[in-house]
């Protein structure tokens, strides 16, 4: 399986935290799927940080490309292609973050692992 994570999942991967659920755990941790983190979450990861929404992601703020080629996992660039997918998406959903994330899903053929329901209306595939 291709999988893209969200941030939220991400980071939970790496803190090791109980919130990820038991299936994307195991398909995270199943060396046969390939893994991705996509630059929108490198970039609300460190907004977040720098505003002091996740004041504990020092570390991993500093260097994220190694944090995430680190678990093995491959970064994926936002194209031309997926901000105009992304910017086109019909509402309700409003963050700019979770929309890039549903377009990469959408052109890249990937599996959102998230925890997210209200991108199951954009039929995307949701592992939670």
């Amino acid at each position: 399986m291709r999988l893209l994570l969200d941030t939220h999942a991400f980071l939970w991967w790496l803190a090791g935290d109980e919130a990820l659920s038991m299936p994307a755990r195991n398909a995270i941790a199943d060396e046969a799927n390939e893994i991705f983190v996509s630059a929108a979450s490198a970039w609300e990861m460190t907004t977040k940080h720098r505003i002091g929404k996740l004041p504990g992601l020092d570390p991993i703020a500093a260097d994220l490309e190694a944090a995430i080629v680190g678990q093995g996992f491959r970064a994926l660039p936002i194209s031309l292609r997926h901000g105009q997918i992304a910017g086109g998406l019909p509402s309700p959903h409003r963050d700019p973050f979770d929309r890039m994330l549903i377009a990469q899903a959408m052109l890249d053929d990937l599996i959102l692992v998230s925890n997210e329901e209200p991108f199951d209306a954009y039929g995307v595939r949701r592992l939670w």
